[in-house]
């Protein structure tokens, strides 16, 4: 990724309603989540809903899948991992001890397994 598409992709998130819709299919990975449900739970209209999504779309960071008459959005984590990756590729000037619990807090938790214990 490069810094022009780093910057479309960080544009396309900075407004409020764009960030909520990336997190909501960032949460519902793998399976995604059509138009009209994320709409409802950000209560947008579906039209004002659809221009959001066009714009993440247009930023490489959800892709939309034609399922009969919906369209199911899912993050493109590959696209946001490219991104994050550019905007700290050189971090800390080479010295991986000060990058690591920035490193650290990216990885993401897993859910409390089935001991009540939370897992990495």
């Amino acid at each position: 990724m490069d810094d022009n598409e780093t910057i479309a992709a960080l544009s396309a998130l900075a407004q409020p309603t764009r960030l909520a819709s990336f997190r909501i299919l960032v949460a519902r990975e793998p399976e995604g989540m059509p138009a009209g449900e994320i709409s409802r739970e950000l209560a947008v209209t579906q039209n004002t809903m659809s221009a959001h999504l066009a714009v993440l779309a247009r930023a490489g960071l959800v892709r939309g899948e034609r399922r009969g008459r919906s369209i199911i959005y899912r993050a493109d984590l590959g696209r946001f991992r490219a991104m994050t990756l550019h905007l700290v590729q050189d971090c800390c000037g080479g010295r991986p001890e000060i990058c690591a619990p920035l490193v650290d807090q990216l990885a993401p938790r897993r859910v409390a397994t089935m001991t009540g214990h939370k897992a990495r």
